[in-house]
């Protein structure tokens, strides 16, 4: 399939498969990347950079389906694990080591939860990825984009406090030319955005104050040009955020991916 309006192929596994290829890494692209209009530009822009990284990747396109996070979270066990061990099956026949994702709950669940279902995969968050690019002199961002920026970053849950990873999306942003703030509440003390959990999918319960209004004062508080995002979940509700407080003209929500890929030209 074709990345609509570049010039890029996005391999799919199942043809390279027919071809004789096995490619390093499947990039999971997830229920947001596939499905939201939003998050599908922060795919695209992810399949740009592997390509022009010349990175051995492939998706599984028609032949993916949610890893079952959400059905998990919700309480339906039963559902989450048809879900499971329908995608063990497919990673199966293309014996996949090696994911590359850009949804932290995707991440998540198949580094912590497949395991027990026997789904064991080396599973890479994209800052990650990019991290260890980085470390190895593959990925150079030498950009003056958005030197006169100023670049807070909202931690995941499913990426900090589930994971443990500050670091890797902080070492990417630090190489692209801006001013960096962090909001008062960051890593292991960063609040929700509130969709984590199955939220996002439900109606708000009572109280004074919604989670994602919470947060997104914080980041403006910052007074910050640029909220940084490593997760659709996040970006969603932040985006809201802004619009709630009539800053989307001024403010705007970017995907560390696709500062990446400004940077870098693509």
């Amino acid at each position: 399939m074709n990345a609509e309006k570049t010039k890029i192929e996005i391999p799919v596994m199942a043809d390279l498969s027919a071809k004789g290829i096995k490619p390093e890494y499947l990039f999971w692209v997830g229920c947001a990347g596939a499905f939201d209009d939003r998050y599908k530009k922060v795919a695209k822009a992810f399949a740009k950079i592997l390509s022009h990284l010349e990175i051995s990747y492939a998706v599984l396109g028609v032949e993916e389906s949610c890893t079952g996070d959400p059905a998990r979270r919700a309480g339906n066990e039963m559902l989450f694990q048809m879900q499971a061990l329908s995608n063990i099956e497919v990673l199966k026949k293309y014996d996949v080591k090696k994911i590359l994702t850009i949804c932290p709950h995707c991440y998540n669940i198949f580094k912590n939860e497949y395991p027990d279902l026997g789904g064991c995969y080396e599973v890479i968050h994209y800052t990650q990825f990019f991290n260890k690019l980085i470390n190895e002199g593959k990925l150079e961002i030498n950009s003056d984009k958005f030197k006169d920026k100023k670049i807070t970053f909202h931690d995941p849950c499913y990426l900090g406090r589930m994971n443990n990873e500050y670091k890797a999306p902080r070492k990417v942003l630090n190489e692209i030319s801006s001013k960096k703030v962090e909001m008062k509440r960051n890593k292991s003390f960063a609040l929700c955005c509130g969709a984590g959990g199955a939220q996002m999918f439900k109606e708000a319960e009572k109280g004074d104050k919604e989670i994602f209004i919470e947060r997104i004062e914080e980041a403006l508080e910052t007074k910050a040009d640029i909220i940084a995002t490593a997760c659709p979940f996040c970006m969603t509700m932040l985006t809201d955020g802004l619009k709630y407080k009539n800053k989307e003209e001024e403010i705007f929500n970017y995907d560390i991916i696709e500062l990446v890929a400004e940077a870098l030209g693509l």
